[in-house]
């Protein structure tokens, strides 16, 4: 018996050796510092694109806009097209619907848009709130279909 534990025991410590060398896998790399996921820093407000196109000013557009219908939920065609206009957007490209149905109603949604370019900007306001997106322009050069109202003021 004495033999088979002399032969057992060298097995054994080479067996204890080498387990030292085994590869073993590297702990998942920790975050860094610059991580945006928690990043106490609030990204930048989106601004106006001087020669942007409609898909680089959507951002500032919708953050325009919703502070405007924040303020001012029942805000008119008027007020919706002035403050466009004291953001920086060109008035001359811009178009809305009425505020009044045919029947001199109040308008379920107001639609408005901002051309530029080829593209336009467009947003609806009403009782499901706000949405906008980005469209190719129409071939007459405007951007909503339908009636719209004159922005002459």
């Amino acid at each position: 018996m004495r033999r088979i534990v002399a032969v057992a025991a060298p097995a054994a410590l080479v067996a204890l050796l080498l387990s030292g060398c085994v590869q073993r896998e590297s702990p998942a790399p920790s975050p860094s510092a610059t991580a945006t996921a928690g990043s106490s820093s609030p990204a930048p407000e989106p601004t106006l694109v001087p020669g942007g196109s409609a898909q680089d000013d959507l951002g500032y557009f919708d953050l325009v806009n919703n502070r405007l219908f924040a303020s001012n939920g029942g805000a008119d065609g008027r007020a919706i097209i002035d403050n466009l206009v004291s953001a920086g957007f060109d008035k001359t490209a811009m178009q809305v619907t009425p505020d009044k149905t045919a029947i001199n109603g109040n308008v379920d949604s107001i639609l408005f848009s901002v051309r530029i370019g080829e593209s336009c900007l467009l947003g609806q306001h009403g009782g499901g709130g706000y949405s906008s997106s980005v469209a190719p322009g129409l071939a007459g050069g405007g951007c909503l279909v339908g009636k719209t109202r004159p922005i002459d003021w």
